[in-house]
């Protein structure tokens, strides 16, 4: 080992013999951190005293102890301040003796301390980069019951009254350490120690050293603390010399040998020890993995598939991670000898080898899943790998046994060749562990069940009976992660259509066992707790959920008939294909009304596989459940009535005919139930409300059943939305705004109890319920419109939001859903909005100038902080909100605006994150309404942008849909001078227009800015007619009449008056286009009658064989809706 130390042997005996004359250094601790705890008022003695009189060891360092001599006797009642004030301290006799703790002492308050902040900054180091709001929820709880128990009762104080200064941040993992940083240093400011950089968390805590100093001190530690199993105790006149070898095993190309050496083959050092240079050899290898030697590399290597069999469990576990990272970085072809030789590891006697190396398979199989299935020197290593690995299903070790199912379960999804040569064998392996003992092995087995079933169901089929029993059995499982995984099983049956029928047989066993399952356990309870009146507790900051605002889209209503029954098997598909992007925004929206569930977990698995199962089975689900249901939702415990409402409304869309001749008495039951004492129920009752609003609005005798049903509805909600527990309000508010989505104008009439209502929400709400009262504020003006400027309602409203603005800061993302609900309200006031309008617009500019600012100080200096574009996104929504109110009025907002917004816009309109480009685009499409004059001058700059981002190839839909709008708004703003722009635009806008794969509202923009393009230069657009016109017609035939839908169809008009033999072969479409229109302005209607009788004429004697022919077409590609709308224009040509 002599040629490892980095110290020469001569070095090592000048320093051993000054053993006795050195004090030791705190190279086992960071430099930065001393986590000594000690109050100031006892830095006579270091002593602290616990609560009960006596001396607090969790609260002492060991050395104090050691100092403590004889002490006169004292009081009890004065015992603490003498301590801390009087107490006589005598010199130890011997100087000599130990100052260290002994290994068998309990820790002190040095070791403890270290202990923690080693623990805290590392958990903070694997936080999730983007963390749930459960696992938010949770490190909020942990860091709250933490600063609780903490052994010293002092620091514990201490720590509770910083977090009160400074609660934790836990948005993400980058503030949550610099949180722990922040606190971390306080106390080493307090104690005068170093101060730590926090801009170097993930280097000390997690990623190892980017530069050369802390590449040193890594180093220092290791190799002076790790290696040497002496204690050396050095002078600081010897800092230098230490530095100086440090150094030069930096420059040291087989640095990762050394690293390797120790972490494999010194099995008598600490695990620890070896575990740092395990993790540095890991780093190295993933950092510098080009520059490695071959020959270094190849060392490496040797040595870790050697040292897999190590005894210490952790040691082998990083040596796993270093094979993986060299086979990640460098790919299994550029080492083909290591699978081979982890397999024949497996042939080991030895039990610490064969764990050792099936983690290391584990973890490759997991990572280069893909890359065994390739050949690799003429051999593809699952091949041989899989049959061997199935063997291992009966090892006698659980651990064993976890890792070969694990592994195979890798490729399942990925439909491997290899896999399904053996998939025999492998059912039948993963069959015999159906009743394994471990819960982990069984939870695995559900995983590759729930698979198989996707993508060989063939395989499961002869034996479904057993398989479904089986999956039953487990999903009651006493393990609640292995009844998960089991009741995934039913999402993915029903979802795979082609085995409905097999699942059918099943529902009478399933559907109960599902019910029972969604029944509240007692931890579930607990955990949830807010069982009392919580109104007046303040919200801690983890039951806060990120706000993330969604940048605003322009989309069009739609007629009912446009993609639905009454349509066409032709419309239904391609409503279908083009509904995917909508579909998402509505899962996103559907995340938020199952709140209430927490995280992913038995129960809300379970209410949505009733869910699945509703919607594909119907009103025959429903004949099952309505036993159970009636059963639980009139049970005497409360628990079983919740989980009977909470069916009732997971089956609310699928069994929705069923459920509807029983929704005379459910929904009396249900307002009725808005009252019950459990505040789970009164939110579960107000989700299920929200469920079956639609039918309250709409039941079957309007407007008589109005009063029976939406009245109710109406108050009740309301009444909960001051209910005095937080979840009810939650779950209240949210379905209220649900409601008003549903019953737009019929709300007009309770307009101002509705509005008193909500703003005396704002003085009884928490934080996190003011954020979806904001949203509900919204929602009613976007369903009521204009109707809500009224100067009594204004009067109402308008004080708490304002009140709301002033408040908050410009760095508070409380802003979002506050701008969000400011941005409806702007545009459902319009005018009456006027009074409010000066200061908000020029905090909304301000805003946008701020953020660009410091994106370009960040783009500059990439150690500063990136701004949080949200605040530039909202800003830009609530502009143009603001612009769509006001209309010609915001011109002198703009005009005066300081900074200028034009220049502004600008750079928005070429920002790289997408939803900043759809916002901008959106305001530029209102603002060209609004105040073209201030667009013209920019307008160059602006088109080059804009024809870039409507893009065929987009990978951001929602930008090019705005883009495609605003150039549509500017071309009527243009007029004949939007000639140089229109040949890129509209070869671009005709690629979206006739794609198969463009989303339906992309569709719709880019066909209404075509029909603008050729309102305003018809023979620049006319030559291409037979190229879009079908395509034209289909996607706008279901648009509601409006005048957006106008200004288009009198531009296709002009094109066909140009090219009228463009139109020839989308005839009938432009017919059934035409009587889409339920009320078309007179002057339009005017144009369509000479276009249908200008084509007949043009079409002379072969009129008649033209219609016969097309009829036929149609009657022959089934297209009834079609064929309706030719009898209805051409019904003087047939007779029936």
């Amino acid at each position: 080992m002599t040629e490892l130390l980095p110290l020469q042997n001569e070095d090592i005996s000048k320093l051993q013999s000054n053993d006795k004359k050195t004090t030791e250094p705190s190279f086992t601790e960071s430099p930065q951190y001393d986590d000594k705890k000690s109050t100031s008022d006892n830095k006579a003695t270091g002593i602290l005293l616990d609560k009960d009189g006596k001396p607090c060891r969790a609260c002492t360092a060991f050395k104090d102890w050691t100092k403590r001599g004889k002490k006169k006797q004292q009081t009890a009642h004065n015992t603490e301040k003498n301590i801390n004030n009087n107490m006589e301290i005598t010199e130890l006799k011997n100087n000599n003796s130990s100052q260290e703790l002994p290994e068998d002492c309990p820790p002190d308050s040095e070791q403890l301390g270290k202990a923690t902040w080693t623990f805290l900054h590392t958990m903070a180091a694997y936080y999730p980069e983007v963390p749930s709001y459960e696992q938010q929820r949770n490190m909020r709880k942990f860091l709250d019951t933490f600063s609780q128990f903490y052994p010293c009762w002092y620091c514990a104080e201490h720590l509770r009254d910083e977090m009160i200064k400074k609660p934790p941040k836990v948005e993400s993992k980058m503030s949550l350490g610099k949180w722990l940083c922040d606190m971390h240093n306080i106390i080493n400011e307090r104690l005068g120690k170093p101060i730590f950089d926090c801009n170097k968390i993930d280097e000390r805590w997690k990623d190892g050293p980017k530069d050369v100093e802390l590449a040193k001190l890594k180093v220092k530690k290791l190799f002076l603390y790790g290696i040497f199993k002496h204690r050396l105790y050095w002078k600081a006149s010897w800092s230098g010399m230490i530095q100086q070898k440090l150094d030069s095993f930096n420059k040291i190309p087989d640095y990762p040998n050394y690293l390797a050496y120790i972490l494999t083959q010194m099995p008598q050092e600490e695990p620890s020890t070896r575990a740092i240079a395990g993790l540095l050899l890991k780093n190295t290898i993933r950092v510098y993995f080009a520059t490695i030697q071959r020959d270094v590399l190849a060392y490496v290597k040797a040595l870790s598939i050697k040292g897999l069999g190590d005894q210490d469990v952790m040691v082998r576990g990083i040596i796993g991670n270093v094979i993986t990272t060299i086979v990640t970085r460098g790919g299994l072809a550029d080492w083909p000898q290591v699978l081979p030789a982890l397999m024949e590891l497996l042939d080991s006697q030895d039990y610490n080898i064969v764990e050792g190396a099936f983690g290391a398979l584990q973890k490759i199989c997991e990572d280069s899943s893909r890359e065994l299935d390739q050949d690799i020197e003429g051999t593809r290593p699952l091949n041989y790998m899989i049959p061997k690995i199935i063997t291992f299903f009966d090892s006698q070790h659980v651990k064993i046994r976890v890792y070969a199912v694990s592994c195979i379960n890798q490729f399942i999804l990925m439909r491997s060749n290899s896999l399904f040569i053996h998939i025999d064998a492998f059912v039948t392996a993963l069959f015999k562990r159906a009743s394994d003992e471990s819960p982990d092995v069984r939870k695995n087995v559900c995983q590759a069940l729930v698979m198989l079933l996707e993508v060989r169901p063939d395989k499961l089929l002869p034996e479904i009976a057993n398989v479904v029993e089986y999956m039953l059995f487990s999903t009651q499982d006493q393990d609640e992660q292995v009844a998960l995984e089991a009741c995934e099983f039913w999402l993915a049956f029903a979802e795979q259509e082609d085995l409905r029928e097999h699942l059918r047989p099943f529902l009478p066993r399933i559907v109960p066992v599902l019910l029972k399952c969604m029944v509240y356990s007692e931890m579930d309870i607990l955990t949830l707790g807010g069982d009392e009146d919580d109104t007046n507790v303040p919200d801690s900051e983890q039951d806060i959920k990120p706000r993330f605002h969604r940048a605003k889209t322009h989309t069009f209503e739609r007629t009912e008939s446009n993609g639905g029954a009454g349509g066409s098997a032709e419309d239904a598909s391609t409503a279908n294909v083009n509904r995917e992007e909508e579909e998402e925004e509505e899962d996103d929206e559907d995340l938020d009304d199952d709140d209430i569930y927490s995280e992913w977990n038995l129960r809300k698995c379970s209410a949505a596989a009733l869910d699945v199962l509703a919607t594909v089975f119907g009103n025959e689900l429903l004949e099952i459940l309505l036993p159970f249901l009636r059963e639980q939702l009139f049970h005497q415990e409360w628990k079983h009535r919740e989980c009977g409402i909470l069916a009732l409304g997971a089956v609310s869309e699928g069994c929705m005919e069923g459920v509807e001749p029983h929704l005379q008495n459910l929904v009396p039951y249900l307002i009725q139930t808005l009252d019950d004492p459990k505040p789970l129920v009164r939110s579960i009752t107000c989700w299920t409300l929200g469920r079956y609003s639609r039918w309250c609005v709409n039941p079957p005798n309007p407007p008589q059943d109005r009063q029976k049903y939406f009245v109710p509805l109406l108050e009740g909600l309301l009444r909960k939305v001051l209910d005095n527990n937080k979840r009810v309000q939650e779950a209240a508010c949210s379905a209220f705004a649900t409601l008003e989505e549903e019953a737009c104008e019929l709300l007009i009439p309770f307009l101002e109890p509705i509005l008193r209502n909500l703003v005396y929400a704002f003085s009884k709400y928490q934080h996190k319920n003011l954020l979806i009262l904001y949203d509900a504020i919204g929602t009613l003006a976007d369903s009521v419109s204009s109707a809500l400027n009224k100067k009594e309602y204004i009067e109402i409203l308008m004080a708490p939001l304002i009140e709301k603005w002033h408040l908050l800061k410009d760095d508070d993302r409380d802003l979002f859903p506050l701008l969000e609900c400011l941005s409806s309200v702007t545009t459902a006031l319009g005018l009456g909005f006027l009074p409010y309008a000066p200061p908000v617009f020029e905090r909304c500019v301000k805003l946008i100038h701020n953020t660009l600012l410091q994106y370009d100080m960040h783009q500059n200096n990439p150690t500063m902080d990136m701004p949080d574009k949200d605040f530039m996104i909202v800003a830009l929504d609530l502009l143009s909100g603001l612009t769509q109110g006001l209309g010609p009025e915001v011109e002198k907002f703009v005009a005066n605006s300081q900074p200028q917004l034009l220049p502004l816009l600008s750079i928005c309109l070429r920002d790289p994150v997408a939803e900043v480009r759809q916002s901008a685009y959106a305001l530029l499409g209102d603002l060209s309404i609004a105040c073209f004059s201030h667009i013209r001058p920019y307008l160059n700059s602006f088109m080059v942008e804009l024809i870039n981002q409507v893009d065929p190839r987009a990978e951001h839909v929602s930008v090019c849909n705005n883009a495609a709008w605003a150039a549509g708004e500017i071309a009527l703003q243009c007029g004949a001078d939007m000639q140089p722009w229109i040949p890129p635009l509209l070869d671009r806008l005709i690629q979206l227009l006739t794609s198969e794969t463009t989303p339906r509202t992309l569709l719709e923009n880019a066909g209404i800015t075509i029909g603008r393009l050729g309102l305003v230069c018809p023979q620049l657009v006319a030559p291409h007619l037979d190229v879009f016109s079908e395509a034209w017609c289909k996607a706008l035939r279901g648009i509601r009449d409006n005048d957006e839908k106008d200004t288009a169809f009198r531009g296709l008009c002009e094109m066909i008056q140009v090219n009228p033999n463009g139109i020839a072969k989308s005839f009938l479409y432009f017919c059934d286009a035409v009587v889409q229109w339920q009320h078309p302005p007179p002057e339009l209607n005017e144009i369509f009658r000479k276009i249908l009788t200008g084509f007949k004429q043009m079409m002379g004697p072969n009129w008649d064989a033209y219609t016969i022919l097309q009829f036929i077409k149609l009657c022959n590609n089934s297209i009834p809706k079609i064929v309706y709308s030719y009898f209805i224009i051409f019904d003087f040509t047939f007779t029936t």
